[in-house]
């Protein structure tokens, strides 16, 4: 269960898949973190803008599925983090466009697919079963 108390956040479907959701106002070079866009923005003889936060109490934010009918679309069930509502989305609704080499099993997210890969053709395909003994022998 979530923080009651937590703020909700609902990001569009094309925001949680933007590639480079950051992106320069002098050349129009995009990239996935803000951090990035400020090191690149130094290349531009740009200020460096650094966030200062506030000595306010920080609100503790949770982001619901955009995808309505989705379990986390419901706010109690909302996720706390950006990157895990953006892995949820791949991977609930969005295209499986990895594919494992081995046996072509296919993944929204990359992450996962790399996990995969490494017990991928470790296991053996055919299962053994030990039936009890049933003492007619």
């Amino acid at each position: 269960m979530t923080d009651p108390d937590a703020e909700v956040g609902a990001l569009s479907p094309e925001s949680l898949t933007a590639k480079n959701r950051f992106v320069c106002e002098l050349c129009d070079k995009g990239f996935p973190r803000e951090q990035n866009l400020q090191l690149h923005r130094r290349g531009h003889n740009l200020p460096f803008k650094i966030k200062k936060k506030a000595d306010q109490e920080v609100q503790k934010k949770v982001y619901i599925c955009p995808q309505i009918g989705c379990v986390h679309h419901d706010p109690s069930k909302a996720l706390g983090d950006l990157t895990g509502i953006k892995k949820q989305f791949a991977r609930k609704h969005g295209e499986k466009i990895f594919n494992c080499s081995r046996c072509h099993k296919r993944y929204a997210v990359l992450s996962d697919l790399k996990v995969h890969s490494k017990i991928c053709g470790t296991r053996s395909t055919s299962a053994s079963v030990d039936l009890p003994s049933l003492g007619n022998d």
